[in-house]
């Protein structure tokens, strides 16, 4: 009979291992439950889709369930370490491998596609030519630029000319009603913002201007080939742009997340027209601020570069005084070198985020590639602005 207190300890040595300590498919730290039939040691999260794989994978909790012998010398014989070295044996350079905090359609597709498909085996890397071939073609459901409406969209993206093209019903005969340049395209998962599970947003510049188009697929692999493919095209541009980089140096730049997003109050350059609310997003790569009318917009209504420390930008909480329009309460200033400009935000730890946010962005040196984004920064100003109060011009 089973030793239920030493199986018990035998799993929580293990689980405390480097190559256990966190989960197999996520990485999110401390995993409390195993796959007892893949010998991998994963998260509370990434059970849900484990336990919808029941012929691939078995789930028992480390801590509450009963574990027979032979079962714990099955963990103890392979471990997280041993089943990436077989699913994971071909993962090529540009899949995204889901983090914690990624959305459900990313890291199921991730656990299907490690497990279900073995698309990273000798016997399953032919599965990867879907989204690897260069060209990948398909429909999806995109967001009208003037309403709600989500229409069926013809998409053809090519590696050839690196452009991503889309078309209309009536534009299949007559040419695509966009052609989007890979050079600028960005791909994010977005299922809150567009409300759907599978919602995708794709950013691209047009005349020096950002815009979006908002799109999702029904079926969760279409949707998540589709990310993929872009990655792959991504990359492939990227080598032909700076042939001497690694692969390692290029993953940053295939596609990112923003570092953060959300509706703040922003007033006028004068500092003396009434708040409007908008909503903001920071694009930590390309030290961007973009402001949009609402979250759903598809053309940006102005960008803030952010520099760093060293040439005179700097950010902190406002305290608002007299303040004329706004309905919020919790104030930021972003201090540039051409003027100030000053937020105002619904809750204490929105503000204390945004903040948290710019400095982070403030802090970090320039790449060559950021003064490509603006014109050189002037100097520094001589008389800063004390970052915990909102400038006099605000104090009517």
């Amino acid at each position: 009979m089973a030793n239920h207190d030493r199986n018990k300890k035998i799993l929580l040595d293990l689980v405390k291992k480097p190559d256990n300590s966190r989960c197999a498919d996520c990485e999110a730290p401390d995993p409390d439950w195993a796959s007892y039939k893949l010998g991998t040691f994963v998260c509370l999260t990434c059970t849900g889709t484990h336990r919808n794989l029941s012929n691939i994978s078995r789930i028992k909790s480390i801590h509450l369930d009963f574990w027979d012998d032979e079962l714990v010398e099955f963990m103890r014989a392979n471990g997280n370490a041993s089943a990436r070295a077989f699913y994971e044996m071909a993962v090529p350079p540009f899949y995204y491998r889901p983090r914690q905090q990624d959305c459900a359609v990313l890291r199921e597709q991730w656990i299907r596609a490690k497990y279900e498909r073995q698309e990273f085996t000798s016997q399953g890397k032919h599965l990867q030519q879907a989204y690897s071939s260069g060209l990948y073609e398909g429909s999806l459901w995109k967001k009208g630029r003037d309403n709600g409406h989500y229409l069926k969209r013809r998409f053809v993206l090519s590696e050839k000319d690196f452009t991503l093209r889309y078309f209309t019903t009536d534009s299949q005969t007559k040419g695509p009603k966009a052609v989007i340049a890979v050079k600028t395209l960005n791909a994010t998962f977005q299922p809150e913002k567009i409300g759907h599970p599978h919602g995708l947003q794709l950013t691209y510049l047009c005349e020096d201007h950002t815009r979006n188009l908002f799109v999702y697929h029904e079926d969760a692999q279409e949707i998540v080939n589709w990310f993929c493919a872009i990655r792959a095209t991504r990359l492939a541009y990227l080598k032909t742009a700076f042939p001497m980089a690694s692969d390692s140096e290029l993953l940053p730049w295939i596609t990112r997340n923003y570092l953060k997003e959300g509706y703040m109050e922003k007033t006028g350059p004068l500092q003396r027209e009434p708040f409007k609310k908008r909503w903001f997003v920071l694009d930590a790569a390309d030290r961007k601020l973009l402001y949009f009318k609402t979250q759903l917009d598809a053309v940006e209504l102005g960008a803030v570069f952010i520099g760093q420390e060293s040439q005179g930008y700097s950010t902190g909480e406002c305290e608002p005084r007299g303040t004329r329009g706004n309905k919020w309460k919790f104030g930021i200033i972003v201090e540039t070198p051409e003027r100030q400009f000053v937020f105002m935000c619904e809750q204490e730890r929105e503000q204390k985020e945004w903040v948290a946010a710019f400095s982070q962005v403030i802090s970090r040196p320039m790449l060559p590639q950021d003064y490509t984004s603006k014109p050189h920064p002037l100097p520094p100003r001589t008389t800063p602005v004390s970052p915990t109060h909102c400038p006099p011009g605000l104090h009517q």
